[in-house]
């Protein structure tokens, strides 16, 4: 039974709402599923139907999932929007579908700043800024009933704090559920919460967990820690490193051991069969997968972390090596944590483990309703490990000669080793969670939006300024910056005074109109938009110009720029090297090369000019890039380019990249700026992102459709894309760019890489030299630019089952008499996801 229909049987909203009534009628949902409350469970249900506020911090695992669809379920019964936030997008997308497989999918919407889906339900989940914009813009009149903030210890993170304070100090119509397992003392957050809301707000604590933990700290290595876990069935267990290149290595060290059983490898492969393993890191997990062993972490491609998932759900990875993602809520069900550090590198330094972040990390172990306990595991440092070895060893040869043992070698801690122990590991493990600490802050678009508020701006800022949970030397300095902001927005003519109230109140009004989520997708598409002006429309790069203004605005995915960076930093030592350049010399111009940025020195200069006009973006920074513009210029596809760039471990960033610029090419580029030739790409791009992983479109799609993809018992895997040959205009862009690559390949007179291109159809390095020295002999050069690749030179014939294409040469005197013909099987293109090219014929044309 949906949740919903036992709403329609239960309380009426014609009637006043009976919190007996709204409970029982709660209560019989659970229990048709199958289920009963835990005792704080049943508590904060309770306070939530008589209207209090409530902070539940409970051990994960002890069910605060269900006491938030509780308090959905109680919003709906008094007819109110209720919001659900999260700090990352992969857990409000989860959350999003186990939602709708409660409520339904049209009763449940998805906002996440730069998509949403269905943002008018009564449900919405969302991440914490998109909640904390409509807190500054719409106050106490915003549409809303019921707030859920979970893991609301991100309160306290640097960056993003204000986003989980603004609601707190905005919403005094909300009822709040605030939810972590590792909350520490909330006495202060609790009173002003009953002060702003007029409501009771209740602490439901518990340290009691429904599966208890079972912690040990041992000294043997890795791989013999695990032999034991899988020979005493305390599996699947969770391997926690804190790097991705650690969990990766980690999982090919365990190829060694026979981790499943054969029907278990068995009933893998029957399950992943038609799963669409891509070129790079895809070949790997698929090895890793079908041997019981899984890798998870944020660098993977969405639809590889939901293979996985998918298939621990299942009870068929017994081992998977992952990030300390696992803190943060993602529905990997384990046994047992095994973690292989107690500190980790932060983005500045090397630091112990906090409390909070050990047991969010370890409270991730025991499934309920399969464990009756779950295990948390903590190795000793290596160099521990290595000498408790060597001390045995000892012992076995020595006896208790002291003067023997005193003699061996003890091994030391690797440089910028950061001290830990055992006595780290039992305080973490007795520690309770630091206390919150506020970080708010005020910015230009925060302002900006607080002044989109109907009523008096000055008194609604200086509501925040002064009620915040910063100290009071704090918050006379935001006060200050905010003075700063407000005169550097007048003085810009952003703002202006008006001579009397307006009819909404407002003595200061915006004279510009602000985006929906200003300030959270894409601030800087406007001036994109205006630079789209000063472009030439009649130049042949103006649709890969228009590309790099819109990679311009794009956050930057430090990953891919810092490959870039490497490549073009070796090439240009090799080049440098071969021009016989000094070394120091060679140091000194290696300090200017970085990554490519078309455009730089334009964009930058017309974005000093647009800022002084719209101060506020001043907190934005513009960096030029060419990743879209550099993968279709290279005429790569998603798998040549990962490779090409070594860039295995963060398919995933790559594509969250590709993604959101194709969203913002389309949401930004207006109708009279385009160009077929810019529609193409915009094509190409898009079906490029489609075919490398359109899972959440994919899903929602079903769910819409009254299908739901997480039903029965066995698992179903991401769904496999659209046939590509389907959509005919970006699959010839695609068809263009495998034959120019061969095009550049061969200006660059490269027989080897075009043998690894085209081996496979019997044109082996060897046989593409033979025509690379018989072309060269006839002409100087060939043409790898943009008009070398114009569309004349590219003749297509379609035919059934397959496309015939001739890729012509075009030489310095313009003879058109060399090319490439080959041909293109479309049903092998449709399972690759990519078009599959045979080479037939390379040399002068008939």
């Amino acid at each position: 039974m949906k949740l919903l229909e036992q709403l329609a049987s239960g309380p009426s909203s014609t009637r006043t709402i009976d919190p007996d009534e709204t409970y029982t009628s709660f209560l019989e949902w659970v229990e048709s599923r199958g289920m009963s409350l835990y005792p704080a469970q049943d508590e904060a249900v309770m306070e939530l139907v008589t209207g209090n506020n409530v902070i539940l911090a409970t051990p994960t695992g002890s069910g605060k999932s269900m006491v938030a669809i509780a308090a959905h379920f109680h919003a709906m019964a008094h007819d109110e929007r209720s919001y659900y936030t999260a700090p990352i997008k992969a857990l409000v997308s989860e959350k999003f579908f186990a939602l709708c497989e409660i409520f339904g999918a049209e009763n449940v919407g998805m906002v996440t700043g730069d998509s949403s889906v269905n943002k008018d339900a009564p449900i919405i989940c969302c991440t914490a800024e998109i909640l904390a914009n409509i807190a500054l813009r719409e106050g106490p009149d915003a549409d809303l009933g019921t707030v859920i903030m979970d893991e609301f210890h991100f309160y306290s993170d640097p960056q993003r704090g204000w986003a989980w304070q603004v609601p707190l100090l905005e919403l005094p119509q909300a009822q709040f559920l605030l939810m972590s397992a590792t909350l520490g003392d909330m006495t202060r957050i609790a009173n002003e919460l009953s002060e702003l809301t007029n409501r009771d707000t209740v602490t439901v604590s518990s340290v009691q967990r429904p599966i208890p933990l079972h912690y040990y700290y041992v000294e043997t290595p890795v791989q013999e820690s695990l032999e034991e876990l899988l020979a005493t069935k305390q599996v699947p267990v969770y391997v926690v490193h804190f790097s991705q290149i650690e969990a990766i290595d980690r999982a090919q060290a365990l190829m060694s051991i026979n981790v499943c059983t054969r029907e278990e490898k068995d009933k893998i492969a029957e399950l992943i069969a038609g799963f669409r393993f891509a070129p790079g890191f895809g070949k790997t997990l698929n090895r890793l997968v079908r041997h019981g062993i899984g890798v998870h972490h944020a660098g993977m491609l969405p639809k590889y972390r939901r293979l996985v998932e998918q298939l621990a759900q299942a009870g068929l990875l017994k081992v998977i090596c992952g990030t300390d993602t696992l803190g943060v809520g993602i529905n990997v069900p384990i046994r047992t944590v095994l973690i292989t550090a107690l500190s980790k590198y932060d983005g500045t330094r090397t630091r112990p483990l906090k409390v909070r972040e050990f047991h969010q990390i370890a409270g991730r172990a025991g499934r309920a309703g399969y464990d009756t306990a779950g295990t948390v595991v903590v190795q000793a440092p290596e160099h521990v490990i290595e000498n408790v070895k060597a001390m045995a060893k000892a012992h076995a040869k020595f006896g208790d000669d002291q003067k023997k043992l005193r003699q061996v070698v003890k091994k030391k801690p690797q440089a910028g080793f950061v001290s830990w122990g055992k006595p780290t590991f039992e305080k973490l493990v007795d520690g309770t969670p630091e206390p919150l600490t506020s970080s708010f802050n005020i910015t230009h678009s925060m302002l900006l939006n607080l002044l989109e508020r109907p009523g008096d701006p000055f008194a609604a800022a200086k509501k925040l300024l002064t009620h915040n949970h910063e100290t009071r030397s704090s918050q006379l300095a935001l006060m200050k910056k905010a003075l700063s902001i407000y005169r550097e927005l007048k003085t810009a003519g952003i703002v202006e005074v008006l001579p009397e109230p307006d009819a909404d109140g407002r003595t200061v009004r915006l004279k510009v109109h602000l985006q929906p989520n200003f300030a959270l997708n894409q601030p800087l598409s406007p001036f994109a938009m205006a630079s789209l002006e000063i472009l030439d429309p009649d130049s042949p790069s103006y649709a890969l110009d228009v590309v790099s203004v819109i990679e311009a605005i794009m956050e930057k995915p430090r990953q891919v720029l810092s490959a870039q960076e490497k490549k073009a930093r070796g090439e240009a030592i090799a080049a440098m090297k071969s021009q016989g350049i000094e070394y120091d010399e060679r140091m000194a111009l290696l300090e200017e090369v970085t990554y490519p940025q078309p455009l730089a020195e334009l964009l930058e200069q017309s974005f000093e000019v647009y800022r002084s006009g719209a101060p506020w973006l001043g907190e934005f920074e513009l960096s030029p890039k060419s990743i879209v513009r550099d993968m279709y210029e290279r005429a790569m596809s998603f798998g040549e380019y990962v490779q090409f760039y070594s860039l295995a471990r963060s398919e995933g960033v790559l594509l969250r990249y590709l993604s959101d610029t194709y969203k913002a090419l389309l949401h930004t580029v207006p109708p009279e700026r385009l160009r077929e030739d810019l529609e193409d790409i915009i094509e190409w791009l898009g079906e490029l992102v489609r075919q490398t992983d359109s899972s959440l479109l994919d899903e929602w799609e079903e769910l819409t459709n009254g299908i739901n993809p997480d039903a029965g018992d066995e698992p179903v895997l991401p769904p496999v894309p659209d046939k590509l040959t389907s959509n005919v205009r970006a699959f010839r862009v695609m068809v263009r760019n495998e034959m120019f690559q061969r095009v550049k390949l061969f200006a660059d007179e490269d027989d080897r890489a075009l043998g690894e291109l085209d081996g496979g159809s019997g044109w082996d390095a060897d046989r593409w030299a033979d025509v690379l020295d018989a072309y060269f002999e006839e002409h100087e050069d060939i043409d790898d630019g943009p008009d070398g690749r114009g569309p004349n030179l590219l003749i297509i014939k379609e035919l059934p089952g397959k496309w015939e294409v001739r890729q012509i040469f075009k030489d310095p005197a313009n003879h058109l008499d060399w090319g490439i013909t080959a041909e293109v099987d479309l049903a092998a293109s449709d399972e690759a996801g990519s078009p599959v090219i045979k080479v037939m014929t390379a040399g002068r044309l008939d």
